[in-house]
C-alpha cells in the first residue's frame, strides 16, 4: 500500500515549484490548479472548488464523508523565495519553501488514496488559508468534518512524532482610541493612545499562567501618526496559547473585559482568529490505532507529542470528532530557512495513511 518514491518526488517538485503565500489569492489559486491536476492523475477525480470571498479551497468527496483527510496548500513564504531557494534533493533530504509544511502532506494524501481499492466514505479537504488562521475556511472545515468518524491531518511531523494534542491559539487585536493634540503647544488637550497602550500591554502580558502552559504575548504594536502629535490611536496584536478550553475561555474573557486606564481613552478587543485547544482525549484512540498499524507495516514504534502551534485539527477536535495530526512529512525547520523532509520516509508515511484510512473504513462498513 505504498507509492513509488520517484513518483512522490515528482509530485512534490511540481507542488513546491508553484509558490503559494497565504495572502496572495492569485498565487494560491495557481497552486490549487496544480493540486487539482495531481489529484486527477492519482485518484481520477477533480475537486469541488469552493470560493469564499475570492479565496479558493478544494474538496473531494466519495459518498458520505466518514474519514476526512485534511490539509492546506498555502505557505508562509513570499513570492520570489524559489529564486534563491529552489526545490532540491540532497541524499535523503528534500528542501524548498513549503516542502515540509505542508506540500508533502498533500502528495501523500492522494498517493495513499490511489493505493486503496475503495474510497467510498472518504473526503479530502485542502484549504488555502491555514497559515493565517483559517478565517475563510473554518465553516467549510466544520461542515465537512462534523459528522465524520475520524479526521486525519496531514500536517508535518518533526522527528516523525505524531501530534496528539495542540494548544489553542487565539489571535486578538486591541484597538486603543485617544485624542490627538499638538505635542508641543497643548499636549494636555490630548489623550495619549501610546501611553494607554503601554498600560494595556503590561496588564495583558500578566494574563499568562506558565504553570498550566498558558502564554499571553503582546506582539505587534503600532501607534500615532507624526512625531509631534499626541497619538490618537494605537493597535496591539496579542498571541494567546492555552492547553485547555477553560484556560482559553478565561483569557478571552479577561481580554474582552479590558477597560481604559487614562480618562477619556477607549479600548476595544477584537478576536481575529481563535482555534480551540486540541486536547489529548480527541486523539487517543486514533493514535493507538496508528501505533498498531505502524508495527504491522514494519515502521516501528510511533511517538506522540503535544505542541504549542495550532492547526485545522484544533477545529475538528473542538467538534468532538476524533482527530490525529502530524501524519505528513517527517523532517524539520517548519517556517524556517532550510525546512526539509526525509525522502525515505515519504513512502512509509504514505503507507501509514493508507492503512489508517482503510482500517477506519472497514470499521464503518
Amino acid at each position: 500500500m505504498s507509492a513509488p518514491v520517484n513518483g512522490l518526488l515528482d509530485d512534490l517538485a511540481a507542488l513546491v515549484s508553484v509558490e503559494s503565500p497565504s495572502r496572495d489569492l492569485t498565487a494560491v489559486a495557481r497552486c490549487a490548479d496544480v493540486v487539482d491536476d495531481l489529484a486527477a492523475q492519482r485518484i481520477g477525480r477533480r475537486a469541488e472548488r469552493v470560493d469564499v470571498d475570492g479565496r479558493l479551497h478544494l474538496r473531494w468527496t466519495f459518498g458520505e464523508p466518514r474519514v476526512v483527510l485534511l490539509g492546506h496548500l498555502d505557505t508562509v513564504w513570499p513570492l520570489g523565495t524559489l529564486d534563491r531557494w529552489p526545490f532540491e534533493i540532497d541524499g535523503d533530504r528534500a528542501t524548498g519553501p513549503g516542502v515540509f509544511d505542508m506540500k508533502a502532506g498533500l502528495v501523500q494524501t492522494f498517493a495513499a488514496l490511489q493505493s486503496l481499492d475503495d474510497c467510498n466514505g472518504v473526503a479530502v479537504l485542502v484549504t488555502s488559508d491555514e497559515e493565517i488562521g483559517s478565517t475563510s475556511s473554518q465553516q467549510l472545515i466544520e461542515d465537512t468534518c462534523r459528522n465524520a468518524s475520524a479526521v486525519l491531518v496531514l500536517e508535518p511531523s518533526a522527528d516523525g512524532a505524531l501530534k496528539i494534542a495542540r494548544k489553542g491559539v487565539g489571535m486578538f487585536r486591541v484597538e486603543v482610541t485617544g485624542r490627538a493634540a499638538h505635542a508641543g503647544l497643548e499636549p494636555e488637550r490630548g489623550i495619549n493612545a501610546t501611553v494607554e497602550a503601554a498600560h494595556q500591554v503590561l496588564a495583558i502580558a500578566g494574563l499568562g499562567r506558565a504553570e498550566v502552559g498558558t502564554t499571553v504575548t503582546p506582539t505587534l504594536l503600532s501607534a500615532g501618526t507624526t512625531v509631534n502629535t499626541v497619538p490618537a490611536s494605537a493597535t496591539i496584536a496579542v498571541d494567546v496559547r492555552a492547553e485547555t478550553v477553560a484556560e482559553m475561555a478565561r483569557v478571552e474573557t479577561a481580554l474582552q473585559s479590558r477597560g481604559p486606564v487614562l480618562p477619556g481613552a477607549a479600548v476595544k478587543v477584537v478576536a481575529d482568529s481563535v482555534r480551540p485547544p486540541f486536547e489529548r482525549r480527541h486523539s487517543a484512540q486514533l493514535f493507538d490505532r496508528a501505533q498498531r498499524l505502524a508495527e504491522r507495516l514494519g515502521l516501528g514504534s510511533l511517538d506522540g507529542v503535544a505542541v504549542g502551534g495550532g492547526s485545522d485539527g484544533n477545529l475538528t477536535a473542538a467538534l468532538g470528532v476524533p482527530t490525529l495530526d502530524g501524519l505528513g512529512a517527517v523532517g524539520g525547520n517548519a517556517h524556517a530557512e532550510g525546512e526539509w523532509l526525509s525522502v525515505s520516509a515519504l513512502p512509509q508515511r504514505t503507507a501509514l495513511v493508507a492503512a489508517l484510512v482503510n482500517d477506519l473504513l472497514e470499521d464503518i462498513r
